[in-house]
């Protein structure tokens, strides 16, 4: 029996249908199927109910699963204590904010890919509560997000970076007064359900300061746009590795009272990938570190 069964198994749990796992895995909706008759018949067990469109896991196919995770960490850690170093294992699956996808993503993996350069990396952009469900979960190996109000005793934190609120405008705006311009302009809000909107939204309130909000984005990679063509101004963390268009905008520090995002890597403990991380990790560091310098 190849431990890719097991693979394929946990992802239709973990993803909830044979497509989603299919897309998932990168392999065909027919193969799944073709790959659970395989694992059903090499125990000459039922692991699905088939009654309906859609087939999902009988009560038997829910338990074999976490056996089957225990299975594949054993599987693809099975020589880390031998050698002393990461293997590559097919694939690391990392999620991260967008803000950290244009510039700090991209430089942190090509330094990693020096050192392993068959690793075939998976990027999952999202917002920060949704990449924190899917490392809890397991569905992803690590994610860079923002820190969550709570961490689960079974997830590892590693802070990177922090990034102080700022108040950001176009060239041609003048004046260097944030809550006087806060009160003069029209505010481009950033998401609240997004983290980095979040923290905004805290300053805001903290502060007693009511906008003119005129437009709301779900990103800031859309909101920076919209300020650098002098739409309005916003409050956003001052990005470690900004893009091109983000370094040109005025940036106008809100003073004593200004609160951070901080950035941070995520895993479960039990991540089989951990080595792969602590090395993503210090590439991050190195790339941080020369940016200051």
């Amino acid at each position: 029996m190849s431990i890719q069964l097991l693979k394929t198994l946990t992802a239709i749990s973990e993803h909830g249908s044979f497509s989603a796992a299919a897309d998932h895995i990168c392999i065909t909706h027919a193969a799944v199927g073709q790959q659970m008759k395989r694992l059903e018949e090499a125990f000459d067990v039922t692991l699905f109910d088939r009654s309906e469109k859609s087939p999902r896991l009988n009560q038997l196919g829910q338990a074999l699963v976490p056996k089957a995770q225990v299975l594949i960490h054993d599987y693809v850690t099975l020589f880390d204590d031998l050698t002393g170093d990461a293997q590559y294992i097919g694939e690391l699956t990392l999620g991260a904010v967008p803000t950290t996808i244009r510039e700090l993503i991209p430089r942190s993996i090509k330094r990693l890919m020096k050192n392993y350069p068959d690793l075939y990396i998976r990027v999952v952009p999202g917002l920060s509560g949704d990449l924190f469900e899917q490392v809890s979960r397991g569905a992803i190996d690590a994610a860079i997000l923002s820190k969550p109000s709570s961490i689960d005793k079974n997830l590892h934190w590693r802070q990177i970076a922090e990034e102080e609120l700022v108040l950001v405008t176009s060239s041609s705006v003048i004046g260097n007064d944030p809550i006087q311009l806060l009160r003069d302009l029209p505010y481009i809000r950033h998401n609240r359900h997004a983290a980095a909107g979040m923290v905004a939204e805290q300053w805001l309130s903290q502060n007693n300061i009511d906008v003119r909000e005129t437009m709301v984005t779900d990103s800031i990679e859309t909101l920076t746009s919209m300020v650098t063509h002098n739409l309005g101004v916003a409050i956003v963390p001052n990005l470690c590795m900004p893009g091109p268009i983000f370094a040109e905008l005025r940036k106008i520090p809100l003073g004593s009272s200004s609160i951070p995002r901080v950035l941070g890597l995520l895993t479960r403990k039990d991540c089989s990938k951990v080595r792969l991380v602590d090395r993503l990790q210090e590439e991050i560091e190195v790339i941080l570190k020369t940016k200051k310098n």
